[in-house]
């Protein structure tokens, strides 16, 4: 007899859930043993990791600050996988699409702000997308594996944006390398300068800004073209098999292409967060990782627009509470960095334990 649609649909979410979850748990259990190694209470060092995003608005705002460029970066990662591509590039593609927005700000001072901030916006954009385009060229050309492109051209983009920021467009007298600050056309000015700061109670340091919004609309934009449109069908077609798919008569060196460029794009974005909202500059080496920790969030988000969202917020969270560890307790804040790195690895243990029953009951099945 054929599951009920609604036991049907709460048995997938529970496979998919369950192994986020577990981890999760199982991640924290480690970490309370750590602290009580440490001499620490685990019931008083622990809830500090959430206590300043959860204690106030402004606390929250500086949560969803540092969650909106692991959105981004996790969004890349999922949307090439759906195309059964590895992209492990998104530092490098970040990289581009955060130079070419200030280079862009910089070369054009005189634009008016309707056209400026569109414009450094696409180039964000387009650097990523040209970064990403290229190992998926090689991959659909010559099927040189993603993996190797990527990581490769992760060097490339820093160590080339570097060179170009220091040789033409390094501020003089100023000893970091960065560029000079991009005109107040192309910058975006945090919410607590402006009406929503006073209304949410908002510290007016408090950065978080418009790139929230950009990170939104682009998982909402993912999710649609994932479940609403045909190049979705064919990036799953192509992910699950491109024997098939180009069987079906589809394009796969063209969808391959398409996929990492688009990947590029979003990770490129994050200059959009960076460059206009944050620094209002471009500077040399500013990423702390976030291409690579972008893996991670698609890991745990399941490599889902929602999941990407809600797996941000959480290392937005271990971001955010690090400080207080560091400042409050004798924990120092690599924990936080433990605690992430035990998520990951068990994400991948458990995904890969759900994918084994997954095959030993559908072997069952298909042996009755």
């Amino acid at each position: 007899m054929p599951r009920k649609p609604w036991r049907r649909a709460l048995a997938l979410a529970v496979e998919a859930l369950w192994p986020p979850a577990a981890a999760l748990g199982l991640s924290f259990a480690v970490g309370t043993v750590i602290v009580a190694a440490i001499g620490e209470n685990p019931l008083r060092v622990l809830p500090l990791i959430f206590a300043p995003g959860l204690g106030s608005a402004d606390g929250f705002a500086r949560v969803l600050f540092d969650a909106t460029p692991l959105i981004l970066t996790g969004l890349s990662v999922a949307y090439a996988f759906r195309a059964g591509l590895f992209n492990i590039g998104g530092e490098g593609q970040l990289y581009l699409g955060a130079f070419l927005a200030a280079w862009v700000a910089l070369a054009l001072p005189g634009l008016p702000r309707p056209v400026a901030l569109p414009l450094a916006v696409l180039a964000a954009a387009a650097g990523g997308a040209l970064w990403g385009a290229i190992p998926g060229w090689l991959k659909a050309r010559f099927g040189v594996h993603e993996v190797i492109n990527t990581i490769m051209m992760n060097f490339l983009a820093v160590g080339i944006t570097g060179w170009l920021v220091e040789r033409y467009l390094q501020e003089p007298g100023q000893m970091i390398p960065h560029t000079a600050e991009i005109p107040a056309a192309y910058q975006l000015q945090p919410f607590a300068r402006g009406p929503a700061g006073a209304w949410l109670g908002l510290d007016r340091a408090n950065p978080l800004g418009a790139s929230l919004l950009v990170a939104l609309a682009a998982a909402v934009v993912v999710a649609l073209v994932f479940r609403r449109s045909v190049e979705g069908y064919r990036l799953r077609a192509v992910g699950l098999s491109p024997p098939a798919a180009r069987y079906a008569g589809i394009a796969v060196g063209g969808v391959t292409v398409r996929a990492m460029a688009v990947s590029g794009a979003l990770a490129g974005l994050v200059g959009v967060h960076e460059v206009l909202l944050y620094r209002h500059r471009f500077l040399d080496n500013f990423s702390s990782g976030l291409g690579f920790l972008g893996i991670a969030v698609a890991l745990m988000g399941k490599n889902h627009p929602l999941g990407i969202v809600l797996a941000a917020l959480l290392f937005g969270f271990l971001n955010t509470g690090a400080l207080e560890i560091d400042i409050f307790t004798e924990v120092p804040r690599e924990l936080v960095v433990v605690l992430q790195a035990l998520i990951i690895l068990l994400v991948v243990s458990f995904s890969e334990l759900a994918l084994w029953r997954r095959r030993r009951r559908r072997r069952r099945e298909e042996a009755a």
